[in-house]
C-alpha cells in the first residue's frame, strides 16, 4: 500500500487524465491508441509531469503531442473538476517512448540471434569440411 501523497494523487491523475484525452477531447490530431503512461507530482503537488504515449509515427506523435499541449488549459479545467486539491498543478506533457525503444532493443536482440546462428552454421560446415 502506498503511504506517499504525491503517489496516490499521481495514480488518480493518470486515471483521469487519460479519460479526458481519450474521450473528451475532440481532436482529430489525437489518435485513438494514445495513452498516460504516467503521471508523475511534485511532492508539493503543484506540478504533474504526465507522460503520453501515443501509436504511431513521428509525424503523428508530434501532432498528437501538439493537440494535446493546445489543449492543456481545457485538460487542467476538466482534470479540477474531477480531483479535489488545494491547488490544480500545472501540467507538463512529455512523450513516453518506452515501446519504441523496447521495439529497438528486440530487434537488435534478434539480429545478435540470427548472426549467432549464421556463425553456428559456418563453424558446423567448416568441421563437416575438415573430416
Amino acid at each position: 500500500m502506498r503511504h506517499n501523497r504525491a503517489e496516490i494523487v499521481g495514480d488518480q491523475m493518470q486515471k483521469v487524465l487519460s479519460d479526458i484525452i481519450q474521450n473528451r477531447l475532440g481532436d482529430p490530431r489525437i489518435p485513438f491508441m494514445t495513452t498516460v503512461t504516467a503521471a508523475k507530482m511534485s511532492s508539493d503537488l503543484t506540478h504533474c509531469t504526465v507522460f503520453i504515449s501515443v501509436f504511431g509515427d513521428d509525424k503523428t506523435k508530434q501532432e498528437a503531442m501538439r493537440a494535446i499541449e493546445h489543449a492543456k488549459g481545457f485538460i487542467r479545467c476538466e482534470m479540477v473538476k474531477q480531483i479535489n486539491l488545494r491547488v490544480a498543478p500545472e501540467l507538463h506533457f512529455k512523450p513516453d517512448n518506452t515501446l519504441d525503444e523496447a521495439e529497438k532493443l528486440d530487434d537488435a536482440i534478434n539480429r545478435a540471434l540470427a548472426r549467432d546462428e549464421e556463425i553456428r552454421q559456418e563453424a558446423k560446415n567448416r568441421r563437416k569440411d575438415e573430416e
